[in-house]
């Protein structure tokens, strides 16, 4: 059987500057089934699931539903829901978690705040608190958006969390479906796709320990997808992997081409520009859809350092 990420796969269609964006991630534990647009078509009420979405708007908030890996059979509504939100800015990325008894506590927050990186509003309308556990690993098996999210989504899930890794949540949507099983890992918001249980192991060590792999990386939520590619692309170059080390400070341009300019805490600063091609043969970008397409692909040209004199020019 075809699928769209086998097709992605045979293809080897480039990974990196794919991932969702989102500067902050909101998550809301909502167990039993998921339609395919989850916030208003699962079992939590749709009119919060309206409210939700129209108070993230613009913010720079991403709202998901979570749910712990295994069977999915309605069990009831929970009496106390998980709640995560998480920054994704390099130098100032946080995590923090809430138990909430009423979901609706949520519009209570202040989203253009969280978006800015401000967790004060999450402790003050959810009594939300620091993370204490490790990271969070977050995995797409939404199979009313893409068979393929189930198909290969849920088995990396039960594997990873009967294997006894902690902070193992399935996951609503993060996009990219052909890329499938698709992963996010937070505090850092660096995704990940075509991940396989021991490669997210090793993924989930290396943010314990500060660090990101580049194998298999679709790029930080922090950041436009040019800059994801940007920054991915000076990481491989000069072999940092700091996960606060790189930001995108600038991007100029616009589709088909950009000027990116990444910096490093250490004061060196590269440009790098970034190309739009397309990933041919036309083919449905999902198994959600027939419609035939190119999807876009985000190629490094070229990544040059900037020098001393370049910078003061």
């Amino acid at each position: 059987m075809s699928t769209c990420s086998t097709v992605s796969r045979e293809l080897d269609e480039p990974i990196a500057g794919t991932a969702a964006t989102a500067r902050t991630w909101l998550l809301l534990e909502q167990p039993g089934p998921w339609g395919a647009k989850a916030l208003t078509s699962s079992h939590l009420d749709p009119a919060l699931g309206r409210a939700l979405e129209a108070a993230a708007k613009g913010t720079g908030v991403r709202i998901a539903l979570i749910r712990r890996p295994g069977r999915h059979a309605d069990c009831g509504t929970p009496a106390t829901r998980q709640v995560y939100a998480a920054h994704t800015a390099p130098g100032d990325a946080w995590l923090h978690s809430a138990a909430v008894d009423d979901p609706r506590a949520l519009l209570d927050l202040d989203f253009a705040a969280l978006g800015q990186g401000e967790h004060r509003t999450f402790g003050a309308a959810l009594a939300g608190r620091p993370h204490t556990g490790g990271p969070l690993a977050l995995v797409c098996t939404n199979g009313k958006r893409d068979r393929c999210c189930a198909l290969l989504g849920r088995p990396l899930a039960a594997e990873l969390a009967a294997s006894g890794v902690e902070g193992v949540w399935e996951v609503t949507h993060l996009g990219g479906h052909r890329f499938s099983p698709t992963l996010l890992v937070l505090p850092y918001g660096y995704a990940y796709g075509r991940a396989q249980a021991h490669a997210v192991k090793e993924v989930l060590s290396g943010v314990q320990e500060g660090r990101i792999v580049l194998e298999g990386c679709r790029g930080s939520s922090a950041w436009e997808r040019p800059g994801q590619a940007a920054e991915l692309a000076v990481r491989a170059a000069v072999h940092e992997y700091g996960a606060d080390a790189l930001r995108v400070a600038a991007t100029s341009g616009a589709a088909p081409r950009w000027q990116v300019t990444v910096a490093h805490v250490d004061g060196r600063r590269w440009s790098v520009e970034v190309a739009q091609g397309a990933s041919l043969p036309p083919r449905p970008e999902s198994c959600g859809t027939s419609i035939l397409g190119s999807p876009a692909r985000m190629e490094v040209v070229v990544v040059h350092e900037l020098t001393t004199t370049a910078l003061a020019s």
